[in-house]
């Protein structure tokens, strides 16, 4: 009921925000239930997880009896089938034969007229049938294990593909917060930029300082502005990628909570290589498969033994619509292939090759996730590293160019002393927004390869 609530929330804002008012914030679990509820991606996999369990009931159909109900109307002058139904009818006479056409037995060559050319004859024929499957060589037994297999991978590959959606929708969520960063790094540089104009301007006037470095002063100014302006835009594309993950319009009016950093997941790189062998959503979908083309080697085999099934009907006959000269059919029908030119065996065969493909597949994803794991870990560990260093380098990076400005300001700097000092400090901030944004996305992505990637794990 509580994630009902959240989304008829989020379902408000996006309507209010489309009509002029100010769009509610969303904070990181809201934006990955609303992608969870409405992604087109997760829709497909529902489908498939859909179409699966469909597959299932229909494989456990195969067990139950079938019963058919049919009626068939028929008018025929045909010698054999008048003859026959009049006969389903009960209502066949000595006439029917010729009867007075015989004279005795000199008349035993003569043609009966009623035999050999009947009037038409009207029949209904209502009929109640069962079919009842009492072996079948234990095809249907493979058939619901495939089935159950198949359900099992839908299940798996919409697990992977949630987990992966989180990915995304921190992915973006987090390049938000990360082009702010950048906006609030050039919007420092753009001021320090101004400051810089201003100073030279004020010293050129002075005669302290050359009408070149006035000049470069202003041209560091609208280099500023242009990084200023694509970090906005940088802005915008993120916000434009998260309302599609979504499930919004592009333009739908958007506003991010506070920033998330997932923590590191504990564990040594083994510990982690054997958590995800077990975890992975992936690697469970592709084990399903092994498992249904295994069943599958079962439904070929299957053409190899008997098949036994049990057959009851009844059936009623009648020149008109009704339920006269009732008829009941009882058959057991054994039957066995005793040769088919190979073609079971070949089945059998194809069946046996595909399980082996599936095989090879999951042995070649299972060496997959544990390098994936091994690298999320070192990258995730590099990453933690580089931030603390980063923020190192910025402080220095602002010491040294406090130092330089005045020394500048005193007259005993240059320009390009003092916009190299500044550059540096701009790329030491641009360094640690990238360190940030790297450091919870390789830390997401740990969690998402060993397999327990979600909003609460973070």
């Amino acid at each position: 009921m509580n994630k009902v609530r959240r989304w008829a929330a989020v379902t408000v804002a996006v309507m209010l925000a489309a009509s002029g008012v100010r769009a509610q914030t969303l904070e990181f679990r809201q934006c990955v239930e609303t992608a969870l509820a409405q992604n087109p991606d997760l829709s497909i996999s529902h489908a498939r997880i859909d179409q699966a369990q469909a597959g299932l009931r229909e494989a456990r159909g195969n067990r139950m009896p079938r019963l058919n109900l049919s009626l068939t109307g028929t008018r025929s002058n045909d010698a054999l089938n008048a003859f026959g139904m009049k006969l389903g009818q009960r209502n066949a006479t000595f006439n029917d034969f010729g009867a007075g056409e015989f004279t005795g037995p000199g008349a035993l060559g003569v043609t009966p007229q009623n035999l050999n050319h009947p009037d038409a004859v009207n029949n209904f024929n209502s009929r109640i049938e069962l079919q009842v499957p009492v072996y079948n060589g234990g095809m249907v037994r493979a058939y619901i294990d495939t089935a159950k297999a198949y359900v099992r991978a839908a299940q798996s590959g919409d697990e992977a593909a949630r987990q992966q959606l989180i990915k995304n929708v921190l992915m973006a969520y987090q390049g938000v917060h990360t082009a702010r960063a950048y906006i609030q790094v050039a919007q420092e540089a753009r001021a320090a930029a101004e400051e810089y104009v201003r100073i030279t301007e004020k010293l050129h006037k002075q005669g302290m300082v050359v009408k070149s470095d006035l000049l470069t002063a202003r041209v560091n100014l609208e280099d500023v502005k242009v990084k200023l302006i694509e970090a906005r835009d940088e802005e915008k594309s993120a916000l434009n990628q998260l309302a599609l993950l979504l499930g919004l319009p592009m333009d739908a009016p958007l506003e991010v909570g506070a920033a998330v950093m997932p923590g590191l997941q504990a564990g040594s790189d083994a510990e982690l290589r054997q958590q995800a062998s077990a975890g992975n959503a992936g690697l469970r979908a592709l084990r399903a498969q092994v498992e249904a083309t295994g069943a599958q080697v079962g439904v070929a085999r299957a053409g190899k033994k008997p098949q036994f099934n049990v057959l009851l009907r009844q059936d009623w006959n009648d020149k008109d619509l009704g339920l006269t000269a009732p008829a009941y059919t009882v058959a057991g029908v054994l039957s066995w292939t005793a040769f088919d030119g190979g073609v079971t065996n070949a089945g059998v065969d194809r069946a046996e090759a595909a399980r082996s493909e599936w095989r090879a597949k999951l042995r070649q994803a299972e060496a997959g996730i544990a390098y994936q794991v091994t690298d999320a870990q070192r990258r995730a560990l590099e990453a933690q590293e580089r931030e603390t260093a980063r923020t190192a380098n910025l402080n220095q990076a602002q010491e040294a160019l406090r130092r330089v400005r005045k020394r500048y300001e005193s007259g005993m700097g240059t320009m390009v002393e003092l916009l190299a000092a500044q550059a540096q400090l701009e790329k030491a901030g641009a360094d640690l927004v990238a360190a940030r944004y790297e450091l919870a996305v390789n830390r997401t992505e740990l969690k998402r390869a060993v397999g327990v990637l979600t909003v609460d794990t973070l």
